[in-house]
Formats: C-alpha cells, structure tokens, sequence
C-alpha cells in the first residue's frame, strides 16, 4: 500500500503519516521547495512540488503511483483569506481541481482506482441557521476560505459521480499541540502557559462568544483514514457534536495552567475580530458512526488540558 499526503507537513499530516508508516504504508508527502520537514516525518519519502504548478503536480502523482491520496495541503486560515482571496482560491480549490484531473486521468490510463479524501471544512455551513450541522445542510460559506472549500468540497461530489473514489471529510475544528501559534487554540495554551511561567503579562484575542466544535486532531485524522478505505465513497461529518465558546477554551487553558482567574488577563481586540463569524459550528457525525465506526474519545478539557501541558512543557515544533 502506497500513500500521497500533500500538506504532510501540517498538523494533520504528521499524524497521518504517523498513522499509516505504523501500519506498515509506503509514504509519499508533497513539500515546499526549501522547507524543513519535521522529524516526525522520518522514513517518509518526501518530494519538492509546488502544488499551483499543475504540470508537476501531475507528474508527482504519476511518479508515486499511490493507492490513496489525502489532500490536506492549503491555505488554513480564514482571517487569511480575506487578506488573499486568490491564493485562498487556488490553494484550497484550483489544487484540488487538478489533483482530481490528475487522479481521473490517472485511472483511465492504467485502470488502477485511486482513492482520494479531500480535507473538507465545517466553514462550508459557517451561514447554517441550525445546529448542528450533517451532511445534508446546505452549504452556506461566510469568507473566501469557505467559499473556496464548498468549491472543492462540490468538486469531490462531481467528480465521485463521475467514476473517481473520492470522499469529502467534512473536518469540524480539530487541535493538538502541533498547531502554529498562528491558530487561536494555540495562541490561547501557549500565552497560558507563558503566563504562568511568568514570560507573559496579557492574551489578546477577538470574538470571545464565538463557538466551535473541537476535538482532538489524531482521532480526527483516523477518521480520514477510514473513510477513503470504506467500499463505497461518500462524505462524512467529522465532529463531536459539541460546541464551546472561545471563552470556554480559554478558561480551560488557563485553570490548567493553574490561573483561575483568567478574566484579569485577557484582552479583546476589535482588530482581531473576523469580517463575518459564524455563530455556531457543532457537527453531527452519526453517519461516521454508523457507517465508519468512529466516535471521538478525548473531550473538551482533556483536549485543551493536553496542549496546555505540552506548552508549560517548552516549545512544541510542529
């Protein structure tokens, strides 16, 4: 069994590449020219392909042959893509165009069936008007990073009905230690951490009513694994069914950081405020449980307190 993971160096990826060499696949990841792979992508095989270069990454598919591809490469954040709507266009959908074209023309010249599971996104529905979300719910994106996975996400559909086994993962918020301090998660588990260690004086973040269902990274990467390796493609919502608000997560990070009183630190910024934030994003993944059995087992405060303890632990490289 061979592998293609694009964004192999991102947090999802390095789990799954963890995953699938424990089980004894070949794996092949998709870097940028230049990057410094982390050491826990050792033993896979790693090439240099600039993934809006349609030409080679063609010829990177071809080259690998892989049983099955995960396509997480892309452009991760929303507040960035309001910041550079083309890049976010052409990371998130023009990549997966090509790579589905790439796979398709794949199978008529050989006759070999890839499969292929597309990193979808819970910012499909960020305009729902009910929680939570299946599915079946409308897509309904809110910034150019939605609007550019439900482009992906529909390509997926359109190219399944065609013949190609290909399955969107509809990935609700998923963290672990190995999100860039970029990500709120992190920033909020990081500055705890700081604070407590006497390093830092005050968090700063945006909406802290927003709210999101997280869960556990790992578990969520296992859930991919399993859905491109069903018989039948299909999409499937990745969640826990809960969701928490920013301040929640923030007062789990900092009461495991042994500041209770988390209020006296925290900061709202209007400039970090997103143009346009959903209210809220909770998932239903009865299907994943029934079809695929999968269900998350590490829970809100678990989660938070395990990124907590790796940042009062020192630097975590992703």
């Amino acid at each position: 069994m061979t592998a293609l993971i694009t964004g192999i160096t991102g947090q999802d990826g390095g789990y799954l590449a963890e995953q699938l060499r424990a089980e004894g696949t070949a794996v092949h990841g998709l870097v940028r020219r230049g990057e410094d792979p982390p050491t826990h992508l050792a033993g896979c095989t790693l090439h240099e392909v600039d993934v809006l270069d349609g030409a080679a990454l063609t010829h990177a598919v071809r080259d690998v042959a892989p049983d099955e591809v995960y396509n997480l490469v892309g452009l991760t954040s929303v507040a960035q893509s309001w910041q550079d709507p083309v890049l976010a266009a052409e990371l998130n959908g023009v990549v997966v165009a090509r790579l589905l074209d790439a796979l398709w023309s794949l199978q008529e010249d050989t006759g070999r069936r890839v499969r292929l599971v597309q990193a979808s996104s819970a910012e499909i529905f960020a305009g729902a008007t009910s929680a939570p979300q299946d599915e079946g719910t409308p897509l309904s994106p809110h910034s150019p990073y939605g609007a550019s996975k439900a482009f992906a996400h529909s390509l997926v559909q359109v190219f399944r009905g065609r013949g190609l086994h290909a399955v969107n993962a509809i990935l609700y918020n998923h963290e672990s230690p190995r999100r860039p301090a970029t990500f709120v998660t992190r920033k909020i588990t990081s500055t705890a951490a700081a604070i407590a260690a006497g390093t830092a004086t005050e968090l700063v973040l945006g909406n802290l009513d927003a709210r999101r269902d997280w869960g556990w990274a790992p578990e969520y990467v296992d859930a991919m694994v399993r859905a491109v390796r069903h018989d039948e493609p299909d999409d499937y919502v990745v969640a826990t069914g809960t969701a928490h608000t920013v301040a929640e997560f923030v007062e789990a990070a900092f009461l495991r950081a042994g500041l209770p009183d988390w209020e006296r630190y925290v900061r709202v910024d209007p400039e970090f405020v997103r143009p346009v934030d959903a209210v809220e994003l909770a998932g239903d993944a009865s299907k994943a449980r029934d079809v695929l059995g999968w269900q998350p087992q590490v829970d809100f405060t678990e989660l938070v307190g395990r990124m907590v303890d790796a940042d009062l632990a020192g630097p975590h490289r992703c």
